[in-house]
C-alpha cells in the first residue's frame, strides 16, 4: 500500500543498501522451513502460497525498478508476470488470484535462482537518489508480505489433520505477559491532527494530515484476553443476536462460527503446531464482527481509528508518535510469531476499529501502477491499527492504516476496548 512515498525513517541506523538486503533475505529465512509442497499450496482465495510471495516481491523489484530503470535489463522469464502480478491492472493479464496454489512449476528452487539475480541486479539502483522512493516503496511492500506468507500458511497447515509445524515447539520459546486488570489511557476530547505529515515513510493511504473533532474518551491499555473470550463464550456470546450487527449474525450462523479460528478445546493451533492456550495472552485471529459483538457485550465500544491514532501519537494537536517505531513489534528475525502480551500499543495484534476504510481529505493516489496500491480498496473494509507479532520491527506507525473485510480472521486480529467519558 502506497504512493509517492518520502524518505524512510525507522528508527533503526540501517541504510537504504543494508536494509534492502536485510529485507530480501528475511523473506527467504521465513521461508526455509518449508518443503517445496508446503511452499506451493492456497488454502483459500485470500490467502497465497509462500512459493508466490517468494516470486510476487520480486516481480514488484524487476518491474517497477528494474525493468523500468535499468537500461538493457532483460525480464527473467518474460511469462512470469502473468504468473506473479497480483492487481495491478496497468501492468495486464494476470492469473486468477484463487489459482495461485495450482502453480507447481517453477519450482522453489527455480524462483530463489530468480530473485537472487533481481537482488544481485538491484544493487546498480540502490545508489540512485531519485530512485530512493520507489526503493522504499518496495521495502515496505516487501515487509507487508513477509507478514502475508506468515499467516498465509499458518492457515494452510491448519488445514492438515496431522497439524504440522512449521517450526519444532522449542522455537517457539516465548513466555507470555500475565494479565492484569485493565487499564484506561483517557483523552479529553478536541481538535486532533490526524495522519502521516513529516519526511518520514508513510503509504498514501495515511494522509494528507488533516483535523479531526475527537469527543472525550478513553482506551483500554490492553488486549482483550483469550481468557475473557473463553468467558464470553461461555456466556452464549456467540448464540445471543442481540449482541451482532445484522451481517455478523448471518455470517456466524452461515458458517457455524463459535470460537476465534485455530481455536480447539483448550488449544491453539500456532505456527509451531498445537499448543496450551494461554488464558493471558491476547486473543487473535478474531473478525471485526466478531470485536463489535464482544465489545457489545462487555458494555463497550471499539475505537474510531481517529481515537487510537490519538492515544498513539500522545497527542491534543501536532506531535511526534509516542511510541519507537523500531520496537513496536516482535518480528526481527525468523521466528514464530506468537502475541504475548503488554501494555505497547504495537507488536501482539492488529486491533480493530470501528472506521470504514475511506480516504482522507484531498487524498489523491499517486499517479502510474502504484497508484493502484490502495485508493482502490476505500469500499466495504474496515481499519486496523497498531502491529501484530508477525509485523516486521519499524514497518509500522501511529498513522498506519491496516485494513481488511469485516468478516476476514486469517490475520493476527484482536480487539481493545473503548469507552466515553
Amino acid at each position: 500500500m502506497g504512493g509517492e512515498p518520502a524518505r524512510i525513517v525507522t528508527g533503526t541506523d540501517k541504510s537504504l543498501k543494508q536494509r534492502f538486503a536485510a529485507t530480501r533475505a528475511l523473506t527467504e529465512a521465513l521461508a526455509a522451513p518449508l518443503s517445496d509442497a508446503d511452499a506451493t499450496i492456497q488454502s483459500m482465495e485470500d490467502a497465497s502460497p509462500a512459493k508466490w510471495h517468494l516470486a510476487h516481491t520480486t516481480w514488484f523489484w524487476e518491474t517497477f525498478l528494474l525493468r523500468d530503470h535499468s537500461p538493457g535489463y532483460r525480464l527473467w522469464d518474460e511469462r512470469w508476470p502473468f504468473l506473479f502480478n497480483s492487481y495491478y491492472e496497468a501492468e495486464g493479464a494476470r492469473i486468477a488470484r484463487g489459482r495461485r496454489g495450482m502453480l507447481s512449476r517453477p519450482t522453489v528452487a527455480q524462483i530463489g535462482e530468480w530473485r537472487a539475480a533481481v537482488t544481485d541486479a538491484m544493487a546498480q539502483l540502490l545508489d540512485d537518489p531519485a530512485l530512493a522512493p520507489l526503493i522504499e516503496l518496495g521495502i515496505a511492500h516487501e515487509q507487508q508480505h513477509q507478514e502475508l506468507l506468515l499467516t498465509d500458511i499458518k492457515h494452510a497447515l491448519f488445514q492438515s489433520p496431522l497439524g504440522p509445524p512449521m517450526w519444532e515447539r522449542g522455537a517457539a520459546a516465548s513466555t507470555s505477559i500475565a494479565a492484569e486488570e485493565a487499564g484506561w489511557r483517557s483523552f479529553p476530547g478536541g481538535i486532533a491532527m490526524i495522519g502521516h505529515d513529516g519526511e518520514s515513510f508513510a503509504f498514501d493511504n495515511e494522509g494528507p494530515c488533516h483535523r479531526v473533532l475527537i469527543e472525550p474518551f478513553a482506551l483500554a491499555d490492553r488486549l482483550v484476553t483469550n481468557g475473557e473470550w473463553q468467558a464470553f463464550i461461555a456466556d452464549g456470546g456467540y448464540r445471543n443476536a442481540a449482541l451482532w450487527l445484522s451481517d455478523g449474525w448471518a455470517w456466524v450462523n452461515a458458517e457455524g462460527i463459535d470460537a476465534p479460528l485455530y481455536w480447539r478445546g483448550d488449544q491453539q493451533f500456532t505456527h509451531c503446531g498445537w499448543q496450551d492456550r494461554d488464558p493471558a495472552a491476547p486473543v487473535a485471529h478474531i473478525s471485526y464482527y466478531e470485536a463489535d459483538a464482544y465489545a457489545t457485550w462487555a458494555g463497550m465500544r471499539l475505537p474510531t481509528e481517529f481515537e487510537w491514532e490519538a492515544i498513539a501519537r500522545g497527542q491534543h494537536s501536532s506531535a511526534e508518535p509516542a511510541h519507537d517505531p523500531a520496537a513496536g513489534n516482535q518480528l526481527d528475525h525468523a521466528a514464530p510469531p506468537l502475541p504475548r502480551g503488554g501494555a505497547d500499543l504495537f507488536g501482539d495484534c492488529w486491533q480493530f476499529t470501528r472506521s470504514g476504510y475511506l480516504p482522507y481529505p484531498r487524498f489523491a493516489p499517486a499517479e502510474g501502477a502504484v497508484g493502484e496500491y490502495n485508493g482502490k480498496f476505500m469500499s466495504g473494509q474496515v481499519v486496523l491499527r497498531g502491529a501484530s507479532c508477525a509485523t516486521v520491527r519499524g514497518h509500522s506507525r501511529a498513522s498506519y492504516r491496516n485494513f481488511f473485510y469485516p468478516h476476514q480472521r486469517w490475520q493476527f486480529t484482536g480487539l481493545r476496548l473503548a469507552k466515553d467519558i
